[in-house]
């Protein structure tokens, strides 16, 4: 039986995994107060949490929740970046920075998409996932693309025939005072 301090570390994870729709493990030890703060504060500008966790009760959680990680992604010093899936989409950027990458103390491990493992690549990769409202601007712009080509074509067919009326006006208008010369010389 775990002792009451770990109980209530697993109740806590539990509850604060429960909502979770992604996480990345990251190899977490050397950050000084001040790096430890700007990161946490990059990734919870866009709702992400850090925690460092016990691996041992981790593992307990994540296996509550039916996963099963594997063997290199809790040991060491471990943290794991969690919130809905657009956070965690964020968190892969903020760990793959340059920035973060030039302090060299945090190693992504691994990551959780809406149910699904990913190895540290995978979760690396989710760096260049662009977010939902991205992909929702896209697909908006991709439907609205064929109406506005359509309207624009029709407008282009309107104005032209307008050009051609005008420019057929404009020479009757020409003709008009000649042919009133003519009739006037031949009166």
């Amino acid at each position: 039986m775990p002792n009451l301090v770990n109980r209530l570390v697993v109740r806590e994870l539990t509850q604060e995994f429960a909502g979770a729709e992604g996480m990345v493990f990251v190899s977490y030890a050397g950050l000084n107060a001040k790096e430890n703060e700007g990161l946490r504060n990059k990734l919870a500008a866009k709702g992400c949490k850090l925690s460092l966790v016990r691996n041992s009760l981790a593992r307990l959680v994540l296996k509550e929740k039916g996963f099963e990680v594997a063997e290199g992604v809790l040991v060491g010093n471990t943290a794991i970046a969690y919130g809905n899936a657009d956070a965690a989409l964020h968190a892969a950027r903020v760990l793959t920075s340059t920035e973060v990458k030039k302090v060299g103390k945090v190693k992504i491990r691994a990551g959780m998409l809406e149910g699904k493992l990913l190895d540290a690549n995978d979760a690396a990769a989710l760096a260049d996932v662009p977010d939902r409202h991205t992909i929702n601007t896209k697909i908006v712009s991709l439907l609205i693309a064929s109406p506005r080509g359509i309207a624009s074509i029709l407008n282009q067919v309107t104005s032209g025939q307008v050009r051609v009326i005008k420019a057929r006006a404009d020479q009757l208008e020409k003709a008009a005072p000649a042919a009133d010369a003519t009739e006037g010389a031949s009166a």
